[in-house]
């Protein structure tokens, strides 16, 4: 019996980012990534309180951002949840208020990278453990490679974030990176996508993890220079970040399908 003959690659799937035909599609697109990724952080417990946030910028009205709800858990948050905020801080669509460190971090982030779609900040533990050193990640995993002089550190704590000089300090702390460790406070990323920016988020926070218990365990053996910019470049882009959270979409969505109503 001959052996079964390959299946011809044109004809095997593989899932890339959607292109939509209309603004509303867009949209709706984007919220129910944005509610879907909340919902993610809710389950990998990055919730601390009230702290945290993901915006999604509006492909319409790119001065404004949609936001998870001041007050409400990651948990429980669907796509009819979110509100829109215009770039006052003030609340356009729906009937929460929103976090004003969320207005205030995010709004300067978006208007300062516009190739920023989604930005994700969250209180977790390692993300916190790792500011509280005021250090960077180090190239000691493939995973964090892609961090690789692409993140940045805002060297400086002055309490809750609440006025828009101290948003600007932090978009300009970011620069052009996709990742900023906020010392004493926690970590930031951002992406073209919700799945980027989200994607970024949670790998940064297992590569806090790792280098911490690394760290705690002994010397990690680190990768040199050349192969750590190499990594970076096979991993470090968007659209790696977009196609690594696919799993994670499917898993949400599947076993939450709720959220997007």
């Amino acid at each position: 019996m001959p052996a079964p003959a390959p299946v011809p690659t044109d004809q095997l799937q593989f899932a890339m980012p959607p292109k939509h035909g209309t603004v509303e599609e867009e949209r709706r697109h984007r919220k129910e990534r944005l509610a879907a990724a909340l919902r993610l952080f809710g389950r990998f417990g990055f919730e601390e309180g009230v702290a945290g946030h993901i915006t999604a910028r509006d492909p319409e009205f790119t001065d404004h951002f949609w936001v998870n709800p001041f007050g409400m858990s990651f948990k429980h948050i669907t796509v009819s949840d979110l509100i829109l905020v215009n770039h006052k801080g003030q609340v356009v669509e729906g009937r929460h208020h929103v976090n004003q460190a969320a207005f205030t971090i995010h709004s300067q982030i978006h208007r300062a990278r516009p190739d920023v779609v989604a930005a994700a900040h969250s209180h977790s533990t390692y993300g916190r453990a790792l500011s509280a050193l005021g250090e960077l990640l180090e190239p000691i995993t493939q995973d964090v490679c892609a961090f690789y002089e692409d993140h940045a550190l805002f060297d400086d704590y002055t309490g809750v974030v609440v006025d828009e000089e101290e948003g600007r300090r932090i978009a300009a702390a970011l620069g052009p990176h996709k990742a900023v460790v906020l010392r004493n406070h926690g970590l930031l990323t951002v992406g073209d996508t919700v799945d980027a920016a989200a994607w970024w988020f949670i790998t940064m926070e297992r590569s806090c993890q790792v280098q911490l218990v690394a760290k705690a365990a002994g010397k990690p053996v680190p990768i040199d220079q050349a192969s750590a910019r190499h990594t970076r470049d096979q991993l470090g882009n968007d659209l790696a970040a977009w196609i690594n959270y696919q799993p994670l979409y499917q898993q949400i969505t599947r076993s939450e399908p709720e959220l997007l109503g």
